[in-house]
Protein backbone atom coordinates (compact mmCIF):
# COMPACT_ATOMS: atom_id res chain seq x y z
CA UNK A 1 0.00 0.00 0.00
CA UNK A 2 1.32 3.38 -0.99
CA UNK A 3 1.45 6.20 1.52
CA UNK A 4 -1.08 8.94 0.76
CA UNK A 5 1.71 11.54 0.93
CA UNK A 6 3.30 9.93 -2.12
CA UNK A 7 0.07 10.44 -4.10
CA UNK A 8 -0.04 14.05 -2.89
CA UNK A 9 3.55 14.57 -4.03
CA UNK A 10 2.79 13.11 -7.48
CA UNK A 11 -0.36 15.21 -7.78
CA UNK A 12 1.58 18.34 -6.83
CA UNK A 13 4.33 17.60 -9.37
CA UNK A 14 1.90 17.11 -12.27
CA UNK A 15 -0.09 20.21 -11.30
CA UNK A 16 2.98 22.43 -10.96
CA UNK A 17 4.65 21.52 -14.26
CA UNK A 18 3.08 21.26 -17.72
CA UNK A 19 5.11 18.25 -18.85
CA UNK A 20 6.43 15.71 -16.34
CA UNK A 21 8.21 12.42 -16.95
CA UNK A 22 8.49 9.96 -14.10
CA UNK A 23 11.54 8.05 -15.20
CA UNK A 24 14.50 5.93 -14.22
CA UNK A 25 17.43 8.31 -13.96
CA UNK A 26 17.51 11.93 -14.99
CA UNK A 27 16.98 13.64 -18.35
CA UNK A 28 20.75 14.11 -18.57
CA UNK A 29 21.53 10.54 -17.51
CA UNK A 30 18.59 8.16 -18.08
CA UNK A 31 19.06 4.77 -16.40
CA UNK A 32 17.01 2.66 -18.83
CA UNK A 33 16.43 2.58 -22.55
CA UNK A 34 12.71 3.32 -22.28
CA UNK A 35 13.31 6.44 -20.21
CA UNK A 36 16.04 7.49 -22.64
CA UNK A 37 13.64 7.07 -25.57
CA UNK A 38 11.01 9.36 -24.02
CA UNK A 39 13.66 11.95 -23.13
CA UNK A 40 14.99 11.77 -26.68
CA UNK A 41 11.53 12.29 -28.21
CA UNK A 42 10.70 15.27 -26.00
CA UNK A 43 14.13 16.80 -26.52
CA UNK A 44 13.87 16.29 -30.28
CA UNK A 45 10.52 18.09 -30.22
CA UNK A 46 11.97 20.91 -28.14
CA UNK A 47 9.51 20.37 -25.30
CA UNK A 48 10.49 21.64 -21.88
CA UNK A 49 9.82 19.00 -19.26
CA UNK A 50 10.62 17.97 -15.73
CA UNK A 51 12.15 14.55 -15.24
CA UNK A 52 11.59 12.92 -11.87
CA UNK A 53 13.91 10.05 -10.99
CA UNK A 54 11.89 7.27 -9.36
CA UNK A 55 15.07 5.31 -8.55
CA UNK A 56 15.87 7.69 -5.71
CA UNK A 57 12.69 6.80 -3.82
CA UNK A 58 11.19 3.29 -3.81
CA UNK A 59 7.84 4.58 -2.51
CA UNK A 60 7.65 7.01 -5.43
CA UNK A 61 8.60 4.24 -7.88
CA UNK A 62 5.64 2.12 -6.75
CA UNK A 63 3.44 5.12 -6.02
CA UNK A 64 3.51 6.46 -9.57
CA UNK A 65 2.47 3.03 -10.88
CA UNK A 66 -0.45 2.91 -8.44
CA UNK A 67 -1.37 6.53 -9.13
CA UNK A 68 -1.74 6.01 -12.87
CA UNK A 69 -2.75 2.36 -12.71
CA UNK A 70 0.00 1.77 -15.26
CA UNK A 71 2.62 -0.93 -14.57
CA UNK A 72 5.72 0.49 -16.19
CA UNK A 73 8.06 3.48 -16.04
CA UNK A 74 8.60 5.95 -17.71
CA UNK A 75 5.26 7.72 -17.52
CA UNK A 76 4.49 10.99 -19.27
CA UNK A 77 2.02 13.53 -17.87
CA UNK A 78 0.93 16.61 -19.80
CA UNK A 79 -1.10 19.31 -18.08
CA UNK A 80 -1.92 16.93 -15.26
CA UNK A 81 -3.09 14.07 -17.46
CA UNK A 82 -1.35 10.76 -17.96
CA UNK A 83 -0.55 10.20 -21.66
CA UNK A 84 1.28 6.90 -21.51
CA UNK A 85 4.49 4.98 -21.25
CA UNK A 86 7.35 4.65 -23.70
CA UNK A 87 5.64 2.53 -26.36
CA UNK A 88 2.57 4.77 -26.47
CA UNK A 89 4.65 7.96 -26.57
CA UNK A 90 6.87 6.55 -29.30
CA UNK A 91 3.83 5.56 -31.38
CA UNK A 92 2.17 8.94 -30.80
CA UNK A 93 5.37 10.69 -31.88
CA UNK A 94 5.70 8.59 -35.04
CA UNK A 95 2.11 9.30 -36.09
CA UNK A 96 2.25 13.00 -35.22
CA UNK A 97 -0.38 12.55 -32.52
CA UNK A 98 1.97 13.62 -29.74
CA UNK A 99 2.60 17.01 -31.32
CA UNK A 100 -1.17 17.50 -31.76
CA UNK A 101 -1.81 16.53 -28.13
CA UNK A 102 0.80 18.98 -26.92
CA UNK A 103 -0.60 21.76 -29.10
CA UNK A 104 -4.16 21.04 -28.00
CA UNK A 105 -3.03 21.34 -24.40
CA UNK A 106 -1.14 24.57 -25.01
CA UNK A 107 2.35 23.12 -24.69
CA UNK A 108 4.92 24.54 -27.07
CA UNK A 109 6.93 22.09 -29.14
CA UNK A 110 9.60 23.30 -31.53
CA UNK A 111 9.91 20.48 -34.08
Amino acid sequence: MVDNSVFQRIQQDIEDTDVVVFMKGTPVFPQCGFSAAVVQILSHMGVKFKGIDVLTDPSLRQGVKDFSNWPTIPQLYVKGEFLGGCDIIREMFETGELQKELENRGVTAQS
